[in-house]
């Protein structure tokens, strides 16, 4: 499977910046980079090489391409001259425009058969500027979305500004299970590393610091979004979680930011299956060969707005019960 990362963030962010700096890196020969048709990066002369109308090679041994029609196609051509030898890369990276929503791009990797058969989502990361943060994430949706959805944050200009209590406070509340670089200083193994299932779950299932309750766990809420956990120390039969997935895509929608964890099925004990979804759309699930940490307990995170956790326990608890009933379990 080849590792899918997008790097994502507001107008002024970075991404520019970042990106030119991470191609320059080692450590990230053979990477394809796909930028949006309407993207802000801008390759230097320095690192361009040759071009053609499908991509344009680097002196790093990367090459890049931007969006042609949809991203879908881009990534299903870039694979197919992957496959006749006329592109050579082991991972990709995804520059999106600093006003996407990462959403609609993290749902064609997960929806596409053809691209999800080749490809693994990795990492989702947003760029944070630290200077204008807290004016763009009050008047922009977008961003608070770019910040809710992703797996690291990066704050940048920290060098002209320190980050003020007040947007720390705001980020966490907007995503507290996401980790932080606060420095800037982004390493390929930071983009790179999480589709390896045992490392993809880790990440995944990181609970927020919270303190633990029943029945979930309840992260202070900003911006109309919240971020719960809810727990289970049973077991529950396999049926039960494809209903109460089915369940959040048709009743929930795009209220439902994202969802991840890890849960323990009844059917395969020892082989907790990971969890991921986006708005609607939630990858099948991915059983792993072990548990990845010591917690061995069910636990699914929840990043939404205006979805109380009670409805998810609640829920979840009727459908587990008719399901246990009707298998006599």
């Amino acid at each position: 499977m080849i590792p899918v990362s997008i790097v994502t963030g507001f107008l002024g962010s970075g991404k520019t910046t970042l990106i030119g700096r991470i191609l320059r890196d080692p450590g990230f020969t053979r990477t394809a980079v796909i930028v949006n048709e309407f993207g802000e990066i801008g390759l230097d002369h320095a690192l361009i090489a040759s071009s053609n109308e499908t991509f344009t090679a680097l002196t790093t041994g990367c090459l890049c391409c931007a969006v042609r029609s949809d991203l879908v196609r881009t990534l299903l051509d870039l694979h197919a001259s992957r496959l006749s030898g006329a592109a050579t890369y082991d991972r990709v990276l995804i520059e999106t425009s600093g006003l996407a929503d990462p959403a609609p791009i993290l749902h064609g990797l997960m929806t596409d058969v053809a691209v999800a058969a080749t490809h693994a989502i990795d990492t989702v990361v947003t760029l944070v500027d630290a200077v204008h943060a807290e004016a763009t994430l009050s008047a922009h949706p977008e961003a608070r979305r770019q910040v809710a959805l992703a797996d690291l944050l990066v704050l940048t200009k920290t060098d002209l500004i320190s980050m003020a209590p007040g947007l720390s406070h705001r980020l966490h509340a907007l995503n507290p299970s996401v980790s932080h670089a606060v420095t800037g200083a982004v390493t390929p193994a930071m983009l790179f590393g999480g589709a390896d299932s045992a490392n993809r779950a880790t990440r995944l299932a990181r609970v927020p610091d919270q303190p633990q309750g029943s029945p979930f766990d309840r992260a202070r809420h900003g911006d109309g979004v919240e971020t719960f956990v809810v727990r289970r120390d049973r077991a529950m039969p396999a049926l039960a979680l494809t209903l109460l997935l089915q369940a959040l895509a048709e009743h929930c929608g795009d209220r439902l930011l994202r969802v991840k964890g890890l849960v323990d099925i009844a059917e395969m004990p020892g082989q907790p299956a990971l969890v991921h979804g986006v708005q609607h759309v939630f990858s099948p699930p991915d059983f792993l060969p072990a548990w990845p940490t010591e917690d061995r307990s069910t636990r699914l995170i929840f990043i939404a707005r205006g979805i109380p956790p009670y409805f998810v326990v609640r829920l979840l608890d009727a459908i587990e019960a008719e399901v246990r009933d009707e298998l006599g379990m």
